[in-house]
């Protein structure tokens, strides 16, 4: 066990992690029952074999997956980590587990080298605007929003289009300073 998943063991009874294929199945349900934008079962199976190092979840003390962030290292941007996912179980919300999910990521990839993270959101999502942007503020830098994908962009799927989804860059960040809390 790194001694950042040691760290977060204590916290509430949720201990982070790295998944494993076996957590597949688990964030795919978690996906569905969050209202997400739903991905195979083979693929949620595959990204936690395939991008284990850059995703984490959040383990209740029975070992179930509360909440999940799957995320990759940009090929193009070596410098920038891309949060593609946060998903947390209904149970656990207003328990900050988000937020301890992204500062775990961020304090993993600052030691890396990283220096920006982006995700996409759709304009309504006020939740994940904040979080980014809680973010940013204790990191001591700005998120820095822009359009990046339209409705033209993605396929009709019944009535309703989907949403445009704007890019957040957040950045140059380094470790989260130390609090006296």
């Amino acid at each position: 066990m790194s001694s950042q998943t040691a760290e977060a063991a204590g916290r509430e009874g949720v201990r982070l992690t790295h998944p494993s294929p076996e957590d597949g199945p688990h964030m795919w349900r978690l996906a569905g029952e969050t209202g997400m934008d739903i991905n195979s079962p083979y693929a949620y199976t595959l990204w936690c074999r395939d991008f284990a190092a850059t995703s984490v979840v959040a383990r209740d003390t029975d070992g179930r997956v509360a909440a999940y962030v799957t995320g990759y290292v940009r090929p193009d941007s070596p410098d920038t980590y891309f949060l593609w996912q946060v998903a947390v179980d209904s149970a656990y919300r207003g328990q900050r587990l988000a937020r301890r999910m992204l500062d775990f990521i961020g304090d993993t990839f600052a030691e890396q080298g990283l220096q920006y993270l982006e995700a996409t959101v759709t304009p309504d999502n006020e939740a994940s605007r904040a979080l980014f942007a809680s973010f940013a503020r204790s990191r001591g830098t700005e998120a820095v929003w822009s359009p990046l994908f339209g409705e033209e962009h993605f396929p009709k799927a019944g009535e309703e289009p989907h949403e445009p989804e704007d890019l957040v860059r957040i950045g140059p960040f380094g470790p989260q300073p130390e609090t006296d809390d």
